[in-house]
């Protein structure tokens, strides 16, 4: 929202029209109780009715004085600051202020007063103007809300003469300070609602001790024979009728002046009657009967005075206190209904100084006022904190997870920063437990599922164990049936190879034997019957090699594998060679560089093959 210009002077009916529809910045100083001029009170009331006190001429002179004075220093100001300057009044909302000049711009104010003793002796500060008195400040701060403005040329100055030549000028400039502008904001919310509820009191007159009524003069005086002549009874009666017309009970300004000024009517009645008894005694006469009298009446007198002091005093104080205590009891009111606002009593005890308020008043008004003031001052700091709590409610209820903040309290009375700042570190640290908390179940569920895979893994193992020495047995059992079955086949074939070996060598003897017998008998030469029985001979070799061949090659290939030196190691102490298993039928079945391996399963089968060639060269040895 921008400023808002309104086009009439200062001081034309329009103008006082627009104030008094507005909360302007010379009215500022009086709303926040620190204007010397007008009282909170006192501008409720002009507010509320429409009506101005009478500017008299002494008041209306100076005024002219301080627009005169204004105009004159404009130029001054202009030229510190390097612009020109308009006298505008603007508005921005319910707030106004009327500027003795402001920038083209918008961004420098100007404001002006006569330069008296009170500003004449402030120490100036040409770096701010921090150290003004506070209506002054609270009246720029204004001027800059609405305006918008960066900062005020604050100027006073003092001109005279019939051509009003300047005699002296002060200045500084004033920047915005956001708490003093928080707390005009506040000010004004808080005198709006006071506004609605508040109900003018007709003005009382100065207070003015009522003519005390004049007590006769006291006469005693001693004739020729020594008797005492006075007017001492009808003293004593008119005595008694002016101390029953004293209130009893002051109440207001006006009895407490009265019963004042009675009581140093009554102070002068004790001095008269002093008086009287000294002249009385120095005449002599009828002594006796004028002391009572005078002692009597001057007892009457001075109990009666010193009762009534004591009773204004004494009334001054209850009042006093009474007042002071309703304005406790109406804060005690505002603090519950902001309590009632909230989802707890949240509001703390603010802090008021009602009793440093009235320090060294006298009257009833100005202690009623001094009341009042201090009381909308700290409903305004209520309300701020109030404000500031419903923030803080907020922003912790947006977090949603409200266990975080059992200290709820406490935190909601803490500025925004500070608990945006909490707010930011706990859910940091939640999130961190959170991510923790999921870490570990994760780490649990994986360790978990390790173990049920360990255990599934160490299952399955075991299963495959047990079938696997199943499977082994099984395998052991079907082994040791077909080992013992070939065992049987190589029993039955070594006895088939055996009783073969033996036919043939039976056979091989006959053949040498007819060999030999045709050779003798010169049927055959001697060079062929040789020949002959190397043929018989090799071919029983062979036939009983082949047996044994035969034999072995029924042993199935179990994929195991024997070098020749295994081979030699099976056969020790005999010893054979690559040439010789060739010659026997058995080639190596694979060869990794010089080594040659042979089938494990042909090792019976190698055996018997030398077995047999071993039996056949006995059996031609024998032949």
């Amino acid at each position: 929202m921008t400023m808002k210009f309104h086009d009439f002077a200062q001081g034309s009916h329009e103008w006082h029209q627009h104030r008094s529809t507005h909360f302007n910045a010379s009215d500022a100083p009086a709303m926040m109780g620190c204007s010397p001029y007008q009282t909170r009170t006192e501008l409720l009331a002009r507010m509320k009715t429409g009506i101005s006190a009478d500017v008299d001429a002494g008041t209306q002179r100076r005024f002219d004085d301080g627009h005169r004075f204004e105009a004159l220093a404009r130029p001054l100001a202009e030229k510190i600051i390097g612009d020109d300057l308009y006298p505008v009044t603007g508005s921005r909302g319910e707030l106004s202020a009327s500027f003795d000049g402001l920038t083209l711009g918008g961004d420098t104010a100007f404001e002006h007063k006569t330069l008296g003793d009170p500003l004449r002796y402030t120490p100036w500060d040409e770096g701010n103007g921090y150290h003004l008195p506070l209506h002054y400040q609270v009246q720029m701060e204004q001027q800059l809300l609405v305006s918008g403005a960066d900062r005020v040329l604050f100027m006073a100055s003092k001109w005279a003469g019939d051509n009003l030549e300047l005699i002296e000028e002060r200045h500084c400039w004033y920047a915005s300070d956001a708490g003093l502008r928080a707390k005009i904001v506040a000010g004004w919310k808080q005198f709006a609602q006071d506004l609605i509820e508040f109900t003018p009191e007709a003005k009382a007159a100065p207070v003015i001790a009522a003519p005390v009524e004049t007590l006769p003069a006291v006469s005693v005086k001693v004739d020729g024979a020594l008797a005492i002549v006075s007017n001492l009874p009808d003293f004593g009666v008119a005595l008694r009728n002016f101390i029953a017309k004293i209130p009893e009970q002051p109440s207001t300004d006006q009895e407490f002046a009265d019963t004042e000024a009675a009581c140093k009517a009554l102070k002068r009645a004790e001095e008269a009657l002093e008086a009287a008894e000294t002249n009385a005694l120095a005449q002599l006469s009828d002594v006796d009967t004028m002391r009572r009298f005078v002692a009597d009446f001057k007892a009457l007198a001075r109990t009666t005075r010193l009762q009534r002091e004591k009773l204004v005093a004494a009334r001054k104080e209850s009042m006093k206190a009474d007042i002071v205590a309703g304005g406790v009891a109406a804060m005690a009111k505002h603090i519950r209904e902001l309590n009632a606002a909230m989802p707890a009593n949240y509001m703390p005890v603010v802090p008021a100084d009602f009793g440093g308020a009235i320090k060294g008043l006298r009257t009833i008004d100005s202690i009623t006022n001094a009341v009042d003031t201090e009381l909308a001052r700290v409903k305004i700091a209520a309300a701020d904190i109030a404000n500031r709590i419903h923030a803080n409610v907020k922003a912790i209820d947006a977090v949603g997870n409200l266990s975080l903040f059992a200290d709820r309290a406490s935190l909601v009375l803490k500025q925004p920063d500070d608990l945006a700042a909490v707010i930011a570190q706990r859910i940091a640290t939640e999130k961190a437990k959170e991510e923790a908390q999921r870490e570990r179940i994760r780490a649990e569920e994986a360790a978990r599922l390790e173990r049920e895979a360990a255990a599934k893994a160490a299952a399955e193992k075991a299963e495959a164990n047990r079938l696997e020495r199943e499977r082994a047995h099984a395998a052991q059992v079907e082994a040791d049936r077909i080992a013992r079955e070939q065992a049987e086949s190589a029993q039955a074939d070594r006895i088939r190879a055996e009783e073969h070996a033996k036919v043939m060598l039976a056979e091989n003897s006959k053949a040498q034997t007819a060999i030999q017998e045709a050779a003798q008998a010169g049927e055959i030469p001697n060079v062929l019957a040789d020949a002959l029985s190397e043929t018989a001979n090799f071919l029983t070799a062979s036939s009983v090699a082949n047996a044994a061949i035969k034999t072995a090659a029924k042993n199935p290939d179990n994929g195991a594998r024997l070098t020749l030196g295994q081979l030699n190691d099976r056969l020790a102490p005999v010893s054979i060679n690559v040439a010789g298993l060739s010659t026997l039928g058995f080639d190596p079945v694979e060869q990794v560089k010089a080594s040659r391996f042979y089938r494990e399963c042909d090792l019976p089968a190698i055996c018997r093959a030398i077995s047999a060639h071993v039996l056949a060269a006995c059996a031609t040895e024998v032949a």
